[in-house]
């Protein structure tokens, strides 16, 4: 989910936390619980610092260590340990219950949008994302406000909004993953192009009735479409070529963080006057008919590496970040 999202969930189970007697109890005990659920609820994401040893480490990184199973238990014992050195004789055991909570619902939400996390680590380094829940949700958004408000100005008792609010929220999440896998298992009965061994993945959208459609065909191309009432439609074929310089770009750095993230890359070679220009592509992320989210690299014809660049981009952008003029 989105930084606001975290923040807002971080505040509800504050908010929850009331039905704990042991917090609600004493209000220093409810002040640590406030503030832990709330740093616990951001704290995986401070591997958004990576940003600032490049790109490649960022991607190849965000969402993995620091969502992993040992980082759960590694956050949860960080905070609930430096609270206590401020919060003298509250009831640790229920502190730590409560920012081990928000720890594991910031990964928990994670895993169902597009990006996903390494939830699994150590066990596997398989990226968990269930394309479900968008990275900004206004359902779970606006509920949250609605209910902190509440909470807020005592308009009801937070043993009563809170309980209530993720009892909805877990049956919205249960009907967003029905939802999602019934209509993912029968793409193929609304594709009149299906052949036998395509695979489909339904991607969410900000749009509940919305949804982005990739298929991968068995000779290695995609077809991206979109799901929009009921009605398949396909907006865009990309199909993998093969090249000397596209194998050679698979040695740097910066295509090697892309390719760790994705299996979801396609690649295209251009020739200059220069060398090539290898662009690879997530196709899971269409927008205006560009796909923003590339990695890129510029060789001479004897495939040394001129200049590379891993990321966020569209083309006009990409023409200023590489020093070597694509044209």
């Amino acid at each position: 989910m989105d930084t606001g999202t975290h923040l807002v969930i971080g505040l509800g189970l504050a908010g929850l936390s009331q039905i704990d007697p042991s917090v609600s109890a004493d209000t220093a005990t409810t002040t640590a619980v406030f503030i832990g659920t709330i740093i616990g609820s951001q704290i995986p994401d401070v591997d958004g610092l990576l940003r600032f040893k490049g790109n490649a480490t960022y991607i190849r990184n965000h969402r993995g260590r620091s969502h992993s199973l040992p980082a759960l238990l590694l956050w949860t014992l960080l905070i609930t340990g430096a609270l206590a050195l401020f919060f003298h004789g509250i009831p640790l055991l229920h502190l730590g219950m409560w920012v081990g909570i928000a720890v594991c619902f910031h990964v928990f939400t994670d895993c169902f949008n597009t990006y996903g996390t390494q939830a699994i680590r150590p066990f596997s380094e398989k990226w968990v994302s269930w394309n479900i829940i968008h990275i900004f949700d206004p359902f779970i958004f606006s509920s949250h406000i609605a209910a902190i408000f509440m909470w807020s100005f005592h308009v009801a008792s937070p043993t009563l909004v809170f309980p209530t609010l993720y009892g909805v929220l877990a049956l919205y999440y249960i009907w967003r993953s029905l939802d999602h896998y019934i209509v993912e298992k029968g793409l193929f009965r609304k594709d009149p192009t299906y052949q036998p061994g395509d695979q489909y993945t339904l991607i969410v959208t900000f749009n509940l009735y919305v949804w982005n459609v990739v298929k991968r065909k068995q000779d290695g191309s995609y077809q991206l479409g979109e799901l929009k009432n009921s009605k398949l439609r396909w907006i865009d074929t990309i199909k993998c070529e093969e090249h000397p310089a596209i194998e050679a770009s698979k040695h740097h750095e910066d295509i090697q963080a892309l390719l760790y993230f994705s299996s979801f890359t396609c690649a295209e070679v251009k020739e200059h006057r220069w060398g090539y220009e290898v662009r690879w592509a997530d196709v899971r992320y269409r927008h205006r008919k560009q796909y923003p989210f590339v990695g890129v690299i510029l060789m001479d014809h004897n495939y040394q590496t001129l200049d590379s660049y891993v990321g966020w981009v569209n083309d006009t952008r990409l023409e200023k970040k590489l020093r070597v003029d694509l044209y």
